[in-house]
């Protein structure tokens, strides 16, 4: 089984995150995540997953000593069915946590959906929360990193900050689902680009219909 870490960023998309970590989580992988406040506003809002309540938490608790990530972990399984799940949760200001070193051994890292925002911070090297240090970590290390933007329109600066990522080897996977399998609802679209991801993960799934040709009735 890999490790992996999952971002997921304050951009819409958020069921994209989902899918991955509850897929990844299902087939027994090992999944760091972390989740930045505006992603957790946004999950709220998309999916309905409210673990934004202990953010505002985890700083004062941490002080007194308690492990209230601990309870987040708690919370996601028992939403996404998956007690025994090998999950890892952290706060983006957690910059203690494992990901934040090259020496922790993680086999790539998916920033999904990614803001522009997060891209930025990712392209400039900022590293001012743990998903921009983690993926930085990535970068330095030679490592697997995919992002999936979600944005539109595009302007210079959403580009350019792409095809500096580009030209370090990042994968961009941008959330633009395929309609040639003939998709019948929105799970359709979202499991085509959650598919995507693990095919560049080389995690084998059979989550969308994959492209056979045109049949002859079609021509």
């Amino acid at each position: 089984m890999g490790t992996y870490t999952i971002a997921i960023t304050g951009a819409s998309g958020s069921i994209y995150g989902v899918k991955l970590l509850k897929y990844l989580l299902e087939e027994g992988h090992n999944v760091y995540l972390t989740i930045t406040n505006e992603g957790s506003l946004i999950l709220k809002e998309e999916v309905g997953f409210n673990w934004q309540e202990y953010q505002k938490e985890i700083e004062i608790e941490q002080q007194k000593g308690k492990q209230i990530e601990k309870e987040i972990e708690k919370e996601i399984k028992r939403d996404l069915k998956l007690k025994e799940a090998r999950l890892h949760y952290f706060s983006e200001d957690n910059l203690s946590a494992p990901i934040s070193s090259g020496s922790a051994k993680v086999d790539a890292m998916v920033v999904i959906p990614c803001s522009m925002k997060s891209l930025s911070g990712i392209a400039c090297g900022y590293a001012n929360n743990l998903v921009e240090r983690a993926a930085d970590v990535m970068l330095k290390e030679g490592r697997t990193l995919i992002v999936v933007p979600r944005e539109t329109p595009l302007n210079s600066i959403h580009l350019r900050n792409m095809l500096i990522l580009s030209e370090m080897g990042v994968k961009i996977i941008p959330a633009m689902p395929a309609f040639y399998s003939n998709p019948k609802n929105i799970n359709d679209l979202v499991d085509f680009v959650a598919g995507k991801v693990l095919d560049s993960l080389c995690v084998e799934n059979n989550l969308f219909e994959r492209w056979k040709g045109l049949s002859k009735d079609k021509i």
